[in-house]
């Protein structure tokens, strides 16, 4: 199951680097995500979990770029979602080796909480603030649904929002707390708040998207969005979910 943690470690921390680190710098934050992911794989014991981990996020470096369209869509995400399931179903048992096995003692309202799966909650968390922005983006583009002119911000997916020209963004944070707050409410069984909260941003877009006339692109266009970053987080809720139980 660490092997899932690192992977999603990896990538989420690579792409926040990205996004927050200036280009002259992002040397020393890969540097520091290296020095992360190693310190996690020596804490839970897992060497060659750890070099996997590292590959990945180099691999995702080169299919998801920040900036221009990405080399295969939203497929690298497909397949890393793939390596997580397939990590967690082959790696079921409990990490109980390396030097942290003996004093870590991590409690929550529902249980013990075990290094390999605390390791796992943190790479989800990482991989939904800004990779998944990454992977909508994708999305769209691979789908090349329409594109939102000056004067009509992107709908809550990540993407650079331009609102008049002003330089408006909120897509970027608005996208990663969506995504994290359906993680939360799913792994809570709240689903009545969560389909309210679903339901209201429809309700919010709703002035928008009644402009589409008869294209309906507007629509199109906030529909793969919205499902696409849906998808992701509840993706992430089972595999926590899964994990947990296993």
């Amino acid at each position: 199951m660490i092997l899932a943690g690192l992977l999603l470690t990896a990538v989420g921390a690579v792409d926040l680097v990205r996004q927050f680190v200036p280009g002259a710098k992002r040397w020393i934050g890969h540097l520091a995500v290296l020095g992360m992911v190693i310190a996690l794989g020596i804490t839970g014991d897992a060497p060659l979990e750890t070099l996997a981990a590292l590959a990945t996020g180099g691999l995702w470096l080169w299919a998801m770029p920040d900036t221009g369209a990405a080399r295969r869509t939203f497929w690298p995400a497909v397949v890393l979602g793939l390596a997580c399931v397939l990590a967690v179903l082959g790696v079921g048992e409990r990490a109980d080796a390396g030097p942290l096995s003996d004093i870590w003692h991590l409690q929550s309202p529902f249980g013990p909480i075990p290094l390999d799966l605390a390791v796992l909650v943190l790479g989800v968390l990482l991989f939904l603030l800004e990779s998944g922005n990454l992977v909508v983006r994708a999305a769209l583009a691979g789908e090349r649904t329409w594109h939102p002119e000056d004067g009509w911000p992107r709908p809550d997916d990540g993407a650079d929002d331009r609102a008049g020209g002003s330089g408006f963004k909120g897509g970027r944070l608005i996208g990663p707390l969506e995504r994290v707050l359906v993680l939360l409410l799913t792994l809570a069984t709240a689903y009545t708040v969560l389909a309210a909260m679903l339901a209201a941003k429809g309700i919010v877009r709703f002035p928008e998207i009644s402009k589409d006339g008869e294209s309906g692109a507007r629509a199109e266009y906030f529909l793969v969005g919205s499902l696409v970053s849906w998808v992701i987080a509840l993706g992430a809720a089972f595999l926590v979910w899964w994990a947990a139980h296993l």
